[in-house]
C-alpha cells in the first residue's frame, strides 16, 4: 500500500483551503497512491471559538457540497481519501472525519469522542460528540479513525485495540502557544507520549498536523509521522514544512 500523508496549509480562506486540498489529491493520484490522509478540519482549521454564531457555519454536511467535491477527485483518481472536517448536523457541529472510497462513496465517518475540540462552558447541545468506534474493510486493509485527543483517553485506545483493525488513519491539529514551529521541543517534550499511546493500541498509525500562522486561533505547526505498533517511527515529515510525505506500507 502507498500512502500519502498531506501536510497543507490552512489559511483563513476556506475556499482557497479547498482548492489546495483538491489539488493535492490529483498529485497524489498522479503519484500512484492509494491512499492520501489530511489533517484535523482539513479546510478550515479547528479555529472554533465556543461561539455558535461563529462556530456552525464552519460547519459541513456529510455527505455534502465539500464531500461531494472531494468524492469527485477521488473518483478522477482512484484513490483513497481521508481527512478531517467540522461537521454540522442540523444545530450541532461535530469534529468528523470521513473516508471516501476510489468510487466516490463515503465508506467511514468518525465523530471525535474526546470532547477537548471544543470549551468545557460550550453549549452541549449544539457542540457534540462520537460515541461509536468503527471500522471498515477494504482493498487496503480494515480502517479505523481517532481524532487528536482520542489518541490519549484509556478508554478509547481499548475500544479501537479490541477493534483490531489493520491501519489507524490520526488526523489532528496541534500548536504550541507562541505559534512556533520548534522542532526541538516537539521532540522533547510531545513526542514519545504520541509514539507511547500509539504503541498501547499496537496498530500502525498515520498521523498528519495542518500548517497554520498564529492568527488562525493559535495556528498549527505540521509535522507527520507513520508509527509502527511498537512506537518506532517509519517515517516522518518535519514540522513547520507544508508537504506530501510519501510511504509505501
Amino acid at each position: 500500500m502507498r500512502v500519502v500523508l498531506a501536510v497543507n496549509r490552512v489559511t483563513p480562506d476556506p475556499h482557497r483551503n479547498l482548492g489546495e486540498i483538491l489539488d493535492t489529491i490529483d498529485e497524489a493520484a498522479r503519484r500512484n497512491v492509494d491512499l492520501i490522509l489530511f489533517p484535523e478540519a482539513a479546510v478550515t482549521g479547528l479555529i472554533n471559538n465556543d461561539d455558535p454564531t461563529h462556530d456552525l457555519p464552519l460547519g459541513q454536511e456529510i455527505p455534502g457540497t465539500i464531500t461531494d467535491q472531494l468524492a469527485l477527485h477521488s473518483r478522477s483518481g482512484g484513490i483513497w481519501t481521508a481527512i478531517g472536517l467540522l461537521e454540522r448536523d442540523r444545530n450541532e457541529l461535530y469534529d468528523a472525519a470521513v473516508l471516501i472510497a476510489p468510487d466516490g462513496e463515503v465508506k467511514l465517518k468518525y465523530r471525535r469522542i474526546q470532547p477537548q475540540w471544543h470549551g468545557r462552558n460550550a453549549d452541549s447541545l449544539i457542540y457534540r460528540q462520537g460515541a461509536e468506534i468503527a471500522k471498515v474493510d477494504t482493498p487496503l486493509g480494515a480502517l479505523a479513525f481517532l481524532i487528536c485527543g482520542d489518541l490519549f483517553d484509556d478508554e478509547i485506545i481499548e475500544r479501537v485495540r479490541d477493534l483490531q483493525p489493520d491501519w489507524i488513519l490520526f488526523p489532528f491539529a496541534r500548536c504550541f502557544d507562541d505559534g512556533s514551529y520548534d522542532q526541538e521541543r516537539w521532540d522533547r517534550e510531545e513526542l514519545a507520549e504520541y509514539l507511547r499511546h500509539v504503541r498501547l493500541i499496537g496498530v500502525t498509525t498515520l498521523m498528519t498536523n495542518y500548517l497554520a500562522e498564529r492568527d488562525l486561533l493559535g495556528g498549527a505547526f505540521g509535522g507527520a509521522l507513520v508509527v509502527a505498533g511498537d512506537g518506532t517511527i517509519q517515517a516522518s515529515l518535519p514540522l513547520g514544512k507544508r508537504g506530501l510525505l510519501t510511504v509505501t506500507l
